[in-house]
Parts: C-alpha cells; sequence; structure tokens
C-alpha cells in the first residue's frame, strides 16, 4: 500500500487525560508505541464518518458528531510501524467522561497488537515518550494543546 488516510481522535477526559493505547505496528520485531484511537478511511468514507466508527470499534463510545478536525496534514509514515509510503490524517479531539474503553468490537488483530489501554495525564505526554515506549506522533503533546485551544474557542 503507498498511501494511507488517517482520522486520528484525541478523547480528552475532564482531567486533561488523553486515552491513548499501546499497540505494536507491521511487526512486533519492533517495540510497541501509543498511539490514539482512529485508523484508516475506507473507500466511499468520510475522515469524519471514519473518526466516529473508528472511536467505536476501538474503545465502544459512540460519537454522534465529531468537530472539525483541528489539523489536516500529509505526514511521512514511520516505516517500523507502518506498511505504507505516504500518509495524511486528519485530526480531531473530543472532550469525554472517563470510561473503560470496551473490547467488543476489536479486529483479531487489535487483540493480538494492543498491549493495553490508559488515561494518560497531558504533561505526561511531554517527552515524547511514556513508561519508555515512544509516542506516535513524537509531538503529540502539542497537538493535544491546540486541539484544547480550538475547542476552548
Amino acid at each position: 500500500m503507498a498511501h494511507r488516510a488517517l482520522s486520528r481522535v484525541l478523547l480528552v477526559d475532564e482531567h486533561d487525560r488523553v486515552l491513548m493505547f499501546l499497540q505494536y505496528g507491521k511487526t512486533r520485531d519492533v517495540p510497541p508505541r501509543w498511539i490514539t484511537p482512529g485508523g484508516g478511511v475506507d473507500p466511499g468514507e468520510t475522515h469524519d464518518d471514519a473518526a466516529k466508527r473508528e472511536v467505536y470499534e476501538e474503545t465502544g463510545l459512540r460519537l454522534k458528531t465529531v468537530g472539525a478536525p483541528f489539523l489536516d496534514e500529509d505526514f511521512d509514515p514511520d516505516q517500523r510501524w507502518h506498511p505504507y509510503q505516504t500518509g495524511h490524517w486528519a485530526w480531531y479531539l473530543e472532550r469525554v467522561t472517563e470510561f473503560e474503553p470496551s473490547r467488543e468490537e476489536w479486529t483479531d488483530e487489535e487483540r493480538v497488537d494492543i498491549v493495553e489501554w490508559r488515561w494518560i495525564p497531558l504533561a505526561e505526554l511531554d517527552g515524547g515518550e511514556v513508561d519508555g515506549f515512544e509516542l506516535e506522533p513524537a509531538r503529540l503533546a502539542d497537538l493535544v494543546r491546540t486541539g484544547l485551544a480550538r475547542l476552548a474557542g
């Protein structure tokens, strides 16, 4: 696969913690990394639709709507984790009340690849890693702050 469109969603709770998944990429030869809910945009689907679908599949939370993405950009995927050469992602931020994600809709692959999930305080994301595992992207803390600022108006 040469190119992939993605929707990533920052779910931020009332304590400014971000829901993150520690997940392997295309191979277990590389350590897992912390990522947000989200994933690929299916054929015929909008970024907004993909954001809602991915949040439901990965957490069990049904979002009726998502606001406009606060960031929409091309990026160079880290080849350690991704099989595609180029990417485009739309980033969303939704304020939520803390909840426990459900594994009910996880794919077989996600059941194997997701090591754990955790609500991580924003300040802990500043170093680009948590518990020795990288964040994807490394600038995630800045993205959260940008999204929160846009949400606040």
